[in-house]
């Protein structure tokens, strides 16, 4: 299965300010939104699952399937959708047996390390804005991974807005 991380992030990597802020662009938010849409579901973590909730973003777009990444499942039943997973992998069998072929992994920073730690993203999408936090929500939680990255394309999404999508180059497997 495809994962595929996609973030917006100021211009020194910070995915968010420390009290969540996201002062995104317009031309930011319309072309996550359609990305969700295509995709027709999410992986993202319990705190950016309340934050998309509360700011409507679900229904901006297309209501897609979710999965929210948290130790501590709630009840869902009044919440079509969404189901809760404690594991990278566990959320991929959820995606999995939806149908899905490729999903996408919106975060936030905790729940893409977890996914880093596991080798699960082959691809990363990230759109820099015209901001410098000074402090902020990081791209990954600490991490002692690394990954080595090819462009696959560049593309500008408003004046000062522009994505970068990368390959994730995998290891190969020790035996």
């Amino acid at each position: 299965m495809k994962v595929t991380l996609m973030m917006a992030t100021a211009a020194n990597g910070y995915i968010a300010k420390e009290n969540d802020e996201t002062p995104w662009s317009d031309a930011e938010f319309k072309s996550f939104h359609a990305f969700v849409k295509k995709r027709k579901n999410i992986i993202v973590g319990r705190r950016t699952y309340e934050l998309m909730k509360s700011a409507n973003d679900f229904k901006e777009c297309g209501n897609p399937f979710v999965v929210v990444m948290a130790n501590h499942p709630r009840d869902l039943s009044k919440e079509m959708n969404v189901q809760y997973s404690a594991s990278p992998m566990d959320a991929l069998e959820i995606m999995k047996a939806k149908g899905f072929k490729e999903v996408l992994l919106g975060g936030g920073s905790y729940t893409n390390a977890t996914f880093l730690r596991e080798g699960l993203i082959d691809e990363i999408i990230i759109d820099i804005e015209p901001f410098i936090f000074g402090k902020g929500i990081k791209l990954f939680a600490e991490s002692q991974q690394e990954l080595k990255l090819e462009l696959i394309k560049t593309e500008k999404l408003s004046k000062d807005t522009i994505r970068l999508h990368y390959n994730v180059i995998k290891k190969p497997k020790k035996k």
